[in-house]
């Protein structure tokens, strides 16, 4: 088999009638030494391998090839939970690209705050996930401030990695406007969250809001920080 005629960000795959008569077992081998970012490609060659990607056993063993210590992990307790190989294999990668460490339970709790921003179409109050995420933290066997840092850091992954679109901007206004409500710590989000909200709206969806709701956000970014930016100011 041979990967070539890149043009642009197209992959050309080329499958021998030999290679397309490997059992699954030897075709697993051969797909876990591949590039992980070429996976989507393979699974769209032939139904068999498609497959392949669906089930657990290539997951496991991707897993034991580029996370062998991961291999041994046992299940944790607390509101998140581990899922299956692949799910696992999408945290631990996670973890190492975007956190720069192989942090499995970091990179399930990353997944799992994503999704709940991105994929509902009226996500839970952050307060409530932000409680999700410490308790996890903590049920791990974490201190509060350990908790609250790595809390913290996956918020501010999250929102640096959120598309640009309406979604994202309807739910940063959201997140914004979302009332103080006194919750002892670590449950409190960090300065640093709430101020990278009001970033993004202020910078990258700064186009996106009528007059009303420039001055509304705005308003409300004043009574929280003092004083504000001035790249902010201007609608």
């Amino acid at each position: 088999m041979g990967m070539a005629d890149n043009t642009g960000n197209d992959i050309v795959v080329y499958v021998s009638n030999t290679l397309g008569e490997l059992p699954d077992h030897l075709l697993i081998e051969i797909f876990i030494r591949i590039p992980f970012v070429e996976w989507v490609q393979l699974a769209c060659v032939r139904k068999q391998w498609a497959d392949i990607f669906r089930g657990e056993c290539l997951w496991q063993a991707a897993i034991i090839r580029t996370f062998p210590f991961a291999a041994l992990t046992k299940r944790w307790p607390g509101p998140i939970p581990q899922g299956l190989s692949k799910r696992r294999y999408a945290a631990l990668h996670v973890s190492k690209h975007i956190f720069g460490k192989i942090d499995e339970i970091v990179g399930h709790t990353y997944l799992f705050l994503r999704e709940q921003l991105e994929r509902s179409p009226v996500p839970p109050p952050s307060g409530i996930l932000h409680g999700t995420i410490i308790d996890q933290f903590i049920a791990c066997g974490n201190s509060r401030d350990t908790a609250h840092e790595l809390a913290s850091q996956i918020w501010l992954a999250v929102l640096n990695n959120l598309e640009e679109n309406e979604h994202t901007f309807q739910l940063l206004k959201c997140l914004a406007h979302e009332g103080d409500v006194f919750l002892p710590y670590p449950y409190t989000k960090s300065v640093k969250v709430q101020w990278r909200v009001f970033e993004k709206l202020f910078t990258d969806f700064r186009d996106c809001f009528n007059h009303s709701e420039y001055y509304e956000a705005l308003a409300c970014a004043k009574s929280r920080f003092q004083p504000i930016p001035s790249a902010w100011l201007g609608y």
